[in-house]
């Protein structure tokens, strides 16, 4: 379907999951200007826009956004702390909150005051907002769980869902497991297995949904142009997996053994809360409103997925 070229700006722009995205716009002749705090390093300058401005300087700190925000067409929130970077003591939770809850909020606020404030915004969100739910099946009318990081989930929505107080069609898109070469859970859990020492993580019976990061781009994309899709949107494949299974094919794409088990409690050891949360939880999620406007998924099986992923990834960066 033909599109004509939107102004997009992007929260997060930096990130793994930005800068995939940033790039996909941008090639599709698309505007494209991240969303910069003050903390944030300016991108290269081989990063370019078709013909507009790169950066867009935001503060959430200070409730300030750059006036060139006004007339984007569409907003892309993707920013917040890292969900797997150190045990989540009570100080880590904060930072967690702030960059999520409060920085959106923030936006919205500073969005709220342009003339022209943006017709469409994708709030990030993710599907850790039902909890560990055993083998039931999650749609997005699904409730939520009920531990931090699903009440964590839950209040980031509620602050993006605000983006229709300026009469924006917001989507908040619960994301499952990205996979990619270069970021994210995939390089964690694939360097066990290239030193020999992979295997499930305690029992292997929880549910895993994934896509790749090839996938999410798309979804997004999609995502921006999809006037009837609004409210929550469960962005993973149709195929979840439990975490034994994602362990073989993993162990077969990368040509090594899976025999040393993670017990749950060196998990819970290791880790803490965050095991139980990320890595123990199951969550068989399943994207019935991408299914019902008719999306094409790109990478809807794992093993082409891995196998794609790691061989797109090895063509770009070697």
């Amino acid at each position: 379907m033909e599109v004509s070229p939107l102004r997009i700006l992007i929260s997060g722009s930096t990130g793994m999951i930005g800068s995939a995205l940033a790039d996909a716009l941008r090639q599709q002749g698309h505007d494209v200007a991240g969303l910069l705090r003050p903390s944030t390093p300016a991108p290269s300058t081989s990063a370019k826009t078709s013909g507009g401005q790169q950066t867009v300087h935001w503060d959430p700190e200070a409730g300030t956004l750059d006036h060139s925000a006004d007339g984007a067409d569409a907003v892309v929130h993707l920013a917040g702390a890292s969900i797997a970077e150190g045990r989540w003591t009570a100080a880590r939770k904060r930072v967690l909150r702030d960059s999520r809850i409060a920085a959106t909020h923030s936006l919205i606020d500073s969005l709220k005051k342009l003339s022209r404030p943006p017709g469409v915004f994708i709030g990030a969100s993710a599907i850790g907002f039902y909890g560990d739910r055993a083998d039931e099946e999650l749609t997005e009318s699904s409730p939520p769980g009920a531990d931090f990081l699903a009440d964590l989930t839950r209040q980031w929505e509620a602050a993006s869902q605000r983006a229709s107080e300026f009469g924006a069609r917001t989507v908040l898109l619960r994301t499952g497991i990205v996979l990619d070469k270069n970021g994210g859970a995939l390089p964690r859990m694939a360097l066990p297995f290239r030193l020999g020492a992979g295997g499930r993580l305690g029992t292997g019976r929880q549910w895993m949904s994934w896509l790749a990061l090839e996938e999410l781009v798309a979804m997004i994309q999609f995502a921006l142009i999809a006037d009837s899709l609004t409210g929550p949107a469960n962005a993973v494949t149709p195929h979840p997996v439990r975490n034994a299974d994602f362990t073989k094919v993993l162990a077969r794409v990368l040509h090594r053994p899976a025999i040393f088990p993670a017990p749950a409690f060196a998990l819970r050891l290791a880790l803490g809360e965050m095991a139980d949360a990320l890595l123990l939880a199951s969550q068989r999620v399943l994207p019935k409103k991408f299914q019902s406007l008719g999306y094409r998924f790109v990478l809807p099986d794992l093993e082409s997925a891995l196998r794609a992923v790691l061989a797109a990834n090895s063509a770009k960066h070697g």
